[in-house]
């Protein structure tokens, strides 16, 4: 006998709304933290408590199942817990200005420290400035100069007076000094000169000589009193400069004196102030209009800047960051480079943080897919994370591809806790290919794609329900409404007994029953708003599937819905668009001839068919020879092929329609039409339960609607799939109406009994079958094809050919 059909009870398993003690959701408090995700919280909290190298964690689950607000909300919990990080700035480095160095104060201190340092580059240049142009400078100044100039004066002054002495006077000349013969003081004509007798005139050689290399040696002296004058200017200078600087260096010490490294940053700065005091210009530096600092020249006020490189002055907690885009630079941080004259330059200020710095001490949220993605950015993470530290380098850099000296930053320590968020199979690929993931990442939660259906989750995802559109600014939803949420969310889970966790599907519908309700002009979203979201977001998907039904309608895809024919039946099949799948039935059909034992799948000759729908095939050929041909050899030659099917066809869930419609292409007994089949087979010819088993039964049902339904159509389904059964609500009307049933079926028996009408039969204590079942038949069948084939074996029966038609066509 046949199963009997279902009842409507059992089609879709509703959610009562007297069950809720509220009005409107508004009502309702927030829910629980981690609700149906308690494993995967119970590990998240691990991996954050454990303050070990490794513990960070990888979050899997399906895109939209709310891992991403349940971590964030998770962490900001624990960050609220954990006091803010320390600052971190870049200031130059004194010895080597290619390698900043790295700067740590507590928060709020680093950008105290940055606005200082701003103020004291503007007013050092106006200190400076002021210091030059003082009284005492410039007093000091023309002192050493002056000094300077009577030295030589007095050098000079001895020896003409030692020359006017000796008949000698000592001439300046365009080209220097000069000895000359001279009396009183003037110096001789030559006409002169040669009048002298000759005794006076070698005197006068003699002196001009002496006195010559006296002058020579005074010249030589120049230039050191010269050098000996710059020496005491830069002194001046220096002087002037240091006390300039030593007042302002010396307020800003007062301001950190609790920070010995910024003191030593201070006394580097002063050091360098002085020292490089004489090269400073008073001119503006006309090529670098840009100049912020108003001084220009060798001596650059920028490098006394700091650059805060991450600061916590607004935040009173460790940090929580989401990187969206986790490329190398994004990730590790990058140096800028500004044109100027045609010339790309950098220096520290140009350091930029990326999202390690920024999230340094607390919490970096990163999606696996993305980073996957990004050219060095997965192994930039690990080389931190391994190294508990973050370096600055670009990708070039760590390639080892740089060729220009690149600026190297003193690399900042990281201590922080990473969570990647990923699909299952981006968790396993990576455990398999890279044997550092485990090490890095030694916490894996699991999260759920749904959960049991009873009543404490129900109470729960009405919570969860109330509060997304709390948080979206939504209309409240009325009891009804979210008991017709809640069976959405068991559709959604392909199972009347769970619940779905895609919390991202549950928020969409959300949002377009509240716009239903809005252009209703209600406040309360109710349950029609809920099903007409629901139905519309149906008519936007399926374009592809109602122009495949209008194709069955005009007869171009044969599907039949009524009549009876022998080794055909109608199976169901599924096709998936992502964020729209429906049922679609396909005839498969079954021919049967004397053979050698083999069932031919076409689907897989046609390489159409993939393993899983071949290995099917491979057990219905398993269970006929277990079935009825123990004692015999199996000598027929079957084919089954899905017709008018252009594409892949994969599963095993129409393996029962196929051995259906075989059983009936041996038994010669007609397979009714107005019945279609879903399920799988094992070799014991037990029904084994399919997926997507609603979408399934509701493509049938649309194609008997749209022909009308004559009361005898149904769906053959497997026995354990009745618990998944929640079907649209017309197709529970049309079964208590009586036009359309379900039935359930556990065995091959009771499918074949079902589609044929006739009894499939038992077998006796001996193996036998009784007389006209369709069990009966078909081992008839194949008892007849087995001594067929061995009288042909064995020469006793031939096969007369066909007399050949002579006549010329």
């Amino acid at each position: 006998m046949g199963a009997p059909a279902l009842s409507p009870s059992q089609l879709r398993l509703r959610c009562d709304p007297s069950q809720f003690d509220f009005a409107t959701t508004a009502e309702l408090a927030e829910p629980d933290e981690g609700f149906g995700h308690a494993r995967a919280v119970e590990a998240l909290r691990l991996g954050l408590e454990i303050a070990g190298q490794g513990y960070n964690l990888f979050a899997l689950g399906r895109p939209g199942s709310g891992r991403h607000r349940l971590v964030r909300g998770l962490l900001e919990r624990y960050a609220a817990t954990r006091p803010a990080p320390p600052e971190w700035c870049y200031i130059h480095n004194f010895a080597d200005a290619n390698r900043p160095r790295a700067l740590s104060l507590p928060p709020g201190e680093g950008a105290r420290l940055r606005s200082a340092m701003q103020a004291f580059v503007t007013e050092l240049g106006t200190a400076i400035e002021a210091a030059l142009e003082s009284d005492d400078y410039q007093m000091r100044v023309e002192a050493i100069q002056k000094d300077a100039k009577q030295r030589e004066e007095q050098a000079l002054k001895s020896l003409n007076d030692s020359a006017i002495r000796q008949g000698v006077a000592l001439l300046r000349t365009p080209e220097g000094y000069a000895l000359a013969p001279a009396r009183d003081g003037q110096p001789l004509a030559p006409e002169q000169f040669t009048q002298l007798p000759d005794a006076e005139r070698e005197r006068i050689a003699n002196v001009i000589a002496a006195l010559g290399e006296q002058l020579e040696q005074v010249t030589q002296e120049k230039p050191q009193m010269r050098r000996e004058m710059q020496s005491r200017l830069r002194a001046a200078t220096r002087d002037a400069m240091g006390l300039a600087a030593g007042q302002l260096i010396a307020e800003l010490k007062q301001g950190f004196a609790a920070h010995a490294q910024v003191l030593a940053f201070f006394d580097e700065i002063l050091k360098d102030v002085v020292e490089a005091g004489e090269q400073l210009k008073e001119q503006p530096n006309e090529d670098d209009e840009d100049e912020p600092d108003g001084l220009s020249g060798t001596l650059s006020l920028h490098r006394y800047r700091v650059n805060l490189l991450v600061g916590h002055a607004s935040t009173a907690h460790a940090p929580v960051e989401w990187l969206d885009n986790p490329t190398y630079a994004n990730l590790i941080g990058r140096v800028d480079h500004q044109a100027h004259l045609g010339t790309l330059l950098t220096d520290f200020t140009q350091i930029r943080p990326g999202a390690l710095h920024r999230a340094n001490g607390g919490y970096l949220m990163l999606d696996a897919g993305r980073l996957l993605a990004q050219d060095g950015a997965w192994d930039g993470l690990k080389r931190a994370l391994r190294s508990g530290e973050v370096r600055i380098e670009s990708l070039a850099q760590a390639l080892g591809w740089a060729g220009a000296l690149p600026l190297e930053p003193q690399p900042v320590p990281l201590a922080l806790k990473i969570v990647l968020f990923g699909e299952r199979d981006d968790y396993y690929l990576l455990q398999a290919i890279d044997p550092e993931f485990d090490e890095l990442f030694k916490v894996a939660a699991d999260f759920e794609d749904d959960i049991e259906r009873d009543t404490t989750a129900t109470q729960h995802l009405a919570r969860l329900i109330g509060a997304m559109a709390r948080s979206q600014q939504l209309r409240p939803l009325d009891r009804d409404a979210v008991a017709h949420a809640v069976e959405h969310a068991a559709r959604l889970a392909g199972d009347a007994g769970r619940l779905s966790m895609h919390t991202r599907a549950l928020n969409d519908l959300l949002h377009e029953a509240d716009h239903a309700a809005r252009s209703a002009g209600r406040d309360v979203v109710g349950r029609d708003d809920v099903a007409r979201a629901i139905a519309l977001r149906t008519r936007r998907a399926d374009r592809l599937r109602d122009a495949h039904r209008n194709e069955v309608l005009r007869g171009t895809v044969l599907i039949a819905t009524e009549g009876h024919h022998v080794g055909q039946v109608n199976g169901l099949s599924v096709i998936d668009l992502g964020n729209f799948s429906f049922g679609q039935p396909v005839r498969i059909t079954a021919t049967a001839r004397l053979g050698e034992g083999d069932l031919v799948d076409i689907e897989r000759e046609a390489a159409l068919g993939g393993p899983v729908h071949s290995k099917g095939v491979m057990i219905l050929a398993s269970f006929l020879g277990a079935r009825f041909a123990q004692g015999l050899p199996l000598s027929l030659s079957a084919s089954l092929v899905f017709e008018q099917s252009y594409g892949p066809i994969e599963g095993d869930s129409a393996s029962l329609a196929e051995l259906c419609a075989l059983m009936s292409a041996l038994a010669g007994v007609p397979i009714h039409q107005g019945l279609a089949v879903t399920g799988s087979v094992n070799q014991h010819g037990r029904v084994q339960a399919v997926g997507a088993v609603n979408e399934k039964i509701e493509g049938f049902f649309d194609l008997c609607r749209a022909r009308g339904l004559d009361g005898a159509q149904g769906v053959l389904i497997p026995g354990s799939n009745v618990k998944h059964l929640m079907l649209r609500d017309d197709v529970v009307e049309a079964a208590e109406r009586g036009c359309f049933h379900i039935h359930p079926v556990d065995d091959i028996d009771q499918a074949i009994t079902l589609l044929t009408g006739a009894d499939a039969g038992a077998p006796d204590p001996h193996g036998g079958w009784p007389d006209g079942t369709v069990n009966h038949r078909v081992a008839t069948k194949l008892a007849q094809m087995s001594q067929m084939r061995q009288a042909f074996i064995d020469g006793t029966l031939h096969h007369r050919r066909p007399r050949r038609d002579r006549r010329r066509e």
